[in-house]
């Protein structure tokens, strides 16, 4: 069997793709026949029709999120078309539920024109309590998700923008803290100025990075005020400087973030930068700098990539799972900045925790907190309950949460529950 032939044995066999639908009532006699469709039926649909809220009593809205792309920016893979981006939807349904126990449809929809989209996710509202945009290419992901956000009252989550962003940032905070360095005195390259490097840098401002103190390189090279092509949020981050390279960029820098393509940093940019530099090569499969050539480079550099097979992994499955279950159990109107900046210090926290012997297990390997463990593995079942009830208070606090957790304690184990079965692969 072939490296290639694995993968597609999987998605085959023993059915196509990777998800299904499973009753979660029966229906195996006239009388519940009759409950769960006609006459039975009309009476729920009465009820919510008098109380729309309802909706979230009588149906699956209460947990079910839409993963919907039309297929414009998938993976390292480009503008594939929905049809072809479809398995990866299906992937992210199959992480929802491995993962936060959320039941979720992916969507796939033929529709390139920015506004259209919008109109047709936006009329979806009624069937999700939230809706996951993924793999939609910049800019207009980034009005797609504004649009979205203004029009409806539940969450909307672009996890190519934001989701890269939390867990990136709670790199960073852990990295900064093992260097010694001051977050508002750091200097940022970014390699990519699309949809994750515009939200990381965003999320490092909010965090204490000096906007001033960030480089960001497109494909023509650093984002200057000189430039004349820079859409409004490249404007955002251009600098007066007369840099112009990478390159150029890297010398002197404490922090480089890779969000672009592959072996495009050599080991020599590496040793410009800063003492003990923090390295996140994010790029997918195969990241700006491998992680032997920037530890033969800099051996003391703290180096992350989106790989599982190195140190300091910085996977999305960190993140939207365990937001999605908050925002869905507080009901909230939206996932605000407050909600993301909880979830990015409650990550940050639990590197620091001692980490349990099923954790290890999985991967045969200890892990403590340093250089090479600076973020939460994504097998780590703390996270669910970890993450989720920080990004419910938060929601709570900042006032968009419509179905308040009253005991957040109890919240917080029966979340250790569902994790519980989780991993031993008992869906609820």
């Amino acid at each position: 069997m072939t490296n290639n032939q694995s993968p597609l044995d999987y998605h085959e066999h023993p059915l196509p793709g990777k998800t299904s639908i499973i009753p979660t009532k029966p229906c195996t006699t006239a009388q519940e026949l009759s409950l769960a469709y006609t006459p039975g039926v009309a009476q729920p649909c009465l009820e919510i029709k008098a109380n729309p809220s309802d909706a979230y009593k009588y149906t699956n809205k209460s947990n079910l999120v839409g993963v919907i792309t039309n297929g414009t920016a998938v993976l390292g893979l480009g503008n594939i078309g929905p049809l072809a981006g479809k398995p990866v939807m299906e992937g992210k349904a199959v992480l929802f539920k491995r993962f936060a126990n959320i039941d979720a449809f992916d969507i796939e929809i033929n529709e390139s024109d920015q506004e259209k989209l919008v109109h047709t996710i936006a009329s979806l509202e009624p069937t999700f309590g939230g809706i996951n945009l993924e793999d939609i290419k910049a800019p207009e992901c980034f009005y797609i998700e504004e649009e979205l956000i203004k029009q409806l009252k539940i969450p909307i989550f672009h996890d190519d923008q934001h989701g890269t962003a939390i867990i990136s940032t709670a790199a960073l905070l852990n990295a900064i803290e093992i260097t010694g360095k001051k977050i508002n005195q750091v200097h940022v390259v970014f390699s990519g100025a699309g949809a994750a490097a515009i939200a990381c840098a965003n999320m490092f401002i909010h965090l204490g990075v000096k906007r001033e103190h960030i480089l960001m390189v497109d494909s023509q090279g650093i984002l200057t005020t000189s430039r004349s092509d820079l859409n409004k949020y490249k404007i955002a981050f251009a600098q007066g400087t007369t840099k112009r390279t990478l390159a150029e960029a890297l010398v002197g820098a404490d922090i480089f973030v890779g969000v672009s393509q592959a072996n495009i940093v050599t080991k020599e940019m590496i040793q410009s930068m800063n003492t003990q530099p923090i390295i996140f090569a994010m790029a997918n499969p195969i990241p700006e700098i491998s992680y032997v050539d920037a530890k033969q480079a800099v051996p003391n550099c703290i180096m992350a990539t989106g790989r599982s097979d190195y140190p300091n992994q910085v996977n999305n499955v960190l993140g939207f799972p365990f937001i999605f279950r908050a925002a869905l159990d507080v009901r909230a109107t939206t996932i605000n900045t407050e909600m993301k900046v909880a979830a990015v210090k409650a990550l940050a926290k639990l590197a620091h925790k001692t980490v349990p012997k099923e954790v290890t297990k999985a991967y045969n390997q200890n892990f403590e907190f340093g250089p090479d463990y600076i973020i939460p593995k994504p097998f780590d079942p703390r996270v669910l309950y970890h993450v989720a009830p920080a990004v419910a208070k938060a929601a709570m606090d900042s006032g968009v949460a419509q179905k308040p957790i009253a005991d957040m304690a109890a919240y917080t184990n029966h979340l250790k529950k569902v994790a519980k079965k989780l991993v031993r692969g008992k869906f609820l």
